[in-house]
């Protein structure tokens, strides 16, 4: 496993299989993202006053966006001229297994999924898609931790060579030179960030706006993973002149969006909490045993 100052990595990436199917980490790390996502937002509707019984749609909603999307992200992103220029590559679009997920195209999954999610259930709560959102990045961090985890056992996603002594020489990738344990330091950072966001949620939730935990996570998470595209071994692009690289194109309108959020919350001042609606107790109408007596009725 190590050598000297080095790391080799030569994990299977199937921790077991049952018949033909295979149970590999990177499905069992993205499966829990899902999972305990479910009890951190039972946490939110507690504390929050919303209606528990609108969790299990939320779940549904969200987990159907983020695979639907990251899955066309990466044909659409990344390998467009395989997925739509031939019959057999079209297949594989929907094929998840057979290819990659693109977070990018599963984050916008994702913002169609919340919107849906409001639309249907939010008035009737008192919240909006933007509250989802606000909440459903204080998740995304730690899956996102967890999914980059499952890239590190796939062996997949890494940088370039270094020669720092936790570099990580992927032998089933065929490499022979120690590279940038990318996936590791994404996962690092998303759990870092994931941390600050709960404990804004916990600690400042009364003093913060509707669409400030987007913004900050939109400007933490792909503001950081710009910077380490530096040291990723992806493919570079040039857009009107510029040479960078395509995580790094891919982010900028997050990084842009994540600002605008922030000074639209402090424009509206909307609270970040749910303002469920007040429900107006109807009087209870008088009994025949509280009717005033009439002297005439004996």
């Amino acid at each position: 496993m190590f050598d000297l100052l080095y790391i080799h990595w030569n994990v299977d990436p199937v921790i077991f299989y049952i018949g033909k199917l295979s149970i590999r980490w990177y499905s069992l790390l993205f499966v829990s993202g899902f999972i305990y996502g479910w009890f951190i937002f039972r946490h939110f509707y507690r504390r929050e006053g919303v209606d528990e019984s609108y969790l299990d749609p939320l779940l549904y909603a969200v987990l159907i966006g983020t695979i639907v999307g990251a899955r066309l992200g990466h044909c659409l992103f990344y390998d467009f001229n395989y997925y739509f220029g031939s019959w057999e590559g079209f297949a594989e679009v929907f094929m998840p297994w057979k290819g990659g997920l693109a977070s990018h195209g599963g984050a916008v999954g994702v913002i169609l999924a919340a919107f849906w999610y409001a639309g249907k259930y939010g008035k009737k709560n008192g919240f909006d898609a933007l509250w989802v959102m606000d909440r459903l990045v204080i998740v995304t961090a730690f899956a996102g931790a967890c999914i980059r985890i499952g890239n590190f056992f796939n062996s997949e996603i890494y940088g370039v060579v270094t020669d720092l002594p936790w570099g990580v020489i992927f032998e089933r990738r065929g490499e022979t030179l120690p590279k940038h344990p990318v996936q590791l330091y994404e996962a690092i950072t998303y759990i870092i960030l994931g941390i600050v966001l709960v404990w804004l949620y916990n600690k400042k939730l009364d003093k913060m706006y509707r669409g400030e935990f987007l913004g900050i996570f939109l400007i933490g998470c792909f503001g950081l993973r710009s910077l380490l595209e530096f040291i990723k071994d992806s493919k570079v692009t040039e857009v009107f002149g510029v040479t960078m690289k395509e995580g790094q194109f891919l982010s900028i309108p997050f990084i842009i969006a994540g600002i605008l959020l922030i000074i639209f919350a402090y424009k509206n001042k909307v609270p970040a909490r749910a303002i469920p609606p007040k429900v107006e107790k109807k009087p209870k109408e008088a009994t025949h045993y509280a009717r005033p007596i009439n002297k005439d009725n004996k």
